[in-house]
């Protein structure tokens, strides 16, 4: 028989009770510095603290009461609800706290506290305890009151005593309810942006995987055609040599995470097994040049962003021409916190010596793009331009590089 996960539930129903039992033993403790004060100016030390002592107990007890009662609320209740609940509870903890000073004032020891005024006609008037002393002159003997304890007056008297220090109390527990109200309030913002963030972080997470899962479809669309044409051609032995190097190519590709980043190095590998593919089917057409300085060897880029770049320059470049087409791919520092990437494309000309504009659809560029901008947001561009004698595509991205501890 299966039961419900009470345990959990419990855990986060009083995940704060650190904080909350923090917050209550210092605001006692402050009380009890004001005690501990009040009572090294009148000199009675011990009997004040024996007789605030056991109210202090009562009042962490209450104050722990007021602290279940806020957690029963329902966390998405709104705040004036949980305040008006602090309000009720704090009142009838105030109270509580009232009715015990009371009935407890007959066991409380007379802490014997003197206080002395001196009225403006020369009278003396000096309380202890319950007795107040009166002295008018030096030579007459002193008129002495004697009050009531709290147990000797009436009900309407104490009650009217409960509604007074009930009153006192109540502004104690109302601090220490907006404390943790406050602190409530800003732990619950806090979760919420974290689970906003990780929304947002997962959504961003399937977006790049959603991109990088359009480059492999693409990528081997095009191998195929490659395989295929050698294939009909009859050249066996470089269709074989193809399939190896496609096999792994795929395997080193799909392995990695397509949420995270590669090294440029790894990355030039990658790209490297791909033009291998391509210049078997094209020997004597395509030129391949890497000019990568080992100063951005560890740079951090999405893993394959380079790759429907370098397919795009063999597409409108090498298979448009049984003339020689140089594929490059450069790198380079500037700043000093970016980096550019090229990919260059010779293209080829007509018999008029005008080159052939691209016809392509726009996929793979706007693919780079995305990513780009899922990856680095705006700190990264992508500009596709002709230029002398072919075509380059720059991305100008922050420089990122491998830990030291990553590498390891």
């Amino acid at each position: 028989m299966r039961h419900a996960p009470i345990s959990t539930a419990s855990r986060s129903l009083f995940a704060d009770w650190r904080i909350a039992l923090l917050s209550i033993v210092l605001f006692w403790a402050t009380y009890l510095a004001t005690v501990i004060g009040r009572a090294a100016l009148v000199g009675s030390f011990t009997e004040v603290l024996a007789n605030r002592m056991p109210s202090i107990g009562v009042g962490i007890l209450l104050t722990l009461c007021i602290y279940l009662t806020l957690r029963a609320v329902r966390p998405e209740a709104p705040i004036r609800w949980r305040a008006a609940v602090a309000l009720g509870a704090s009142a009838l903890a105030a109270i509580a706290q009232a009715m015990f000073v009371i009935s407890t004032a007959a066991d409380r020891k007379d802490a014997g506290e003197e206080y002395r005024i001196e009225a403006r006609e020369g009278a003396v008037i000096v309380q202890k305890g319950n007795e107040i002393r009166i002295q008018r002159h030096s030579g007459e003997a002193p008129m002495i009151f004697t009050l009531p304890r709290l147990d000797e007056l009436d009900r309407m008297g104490r009650v009217r005593i409960a509604a007074d220090a009930a009153v006192v109390w109540l502004f104690f527990f109302l601090a220490w309810s907006g404390v943790y109200l406050a602190m409530d309030s800003a732990g619950r913002a806090e979760q919420a942006q974290r689970r906003l963030a990780q929304a947002e972080a997962a959504t961003q997470a399937a977006h790049v995987r959603a991109l990088r899962y359009q480059v492999n479809p693409h990528f081997l669309f095009n191998t195929l055609n490659s395989l295929s044409s050698l294939v009909m051609t009859g050249r066996n032995e470089q269709a074989e040599e193809m399939l190896i190097a496609l096999s792994t190519f795929f395997r080193t590709s799909l392995s990695l995470d397509p949420s995270e980043s590669i090294t440029l190095e790894r990355e030039i590998e990658l790209q490297r097994l791909y033009l291998e593919i391509e210049q078997r089917r094209f020997p004597k057409r395509l030129d391949v040049s890497i000019d990568v300085p080992d100063a951005l060897a560890d740079l951090r880029i999405p893993a394959l962003i380079l790759q429907p770049l370098v397919e795009n320059a063999i597409k409108y470049g090498v298979s448009r021409t049984r003339d020689p087409v140089t594929v490059a791919i450069a790198a380079s520092a500037y700043g000093p916190d970016r980096a550019r990437l090229s990919v260059f494309n010779t293209v080829p000309t007509d018999k008029a010596g005008k080159r052939a504009a691209p016809t392509g659809t726009g996929t793979g560029l706007t693919n780079v793009r995305e990513r780009l901008l899922a990856h680095f947001g705006p700190a990264a561009t992508c500009q596709a331009t002709p230029v002398e004698g072919g075509f380059r595509v720059g991305l100008d991205i922050p420089v990122i590089k491998e830990a030291a501890d990553e590498r390891a």
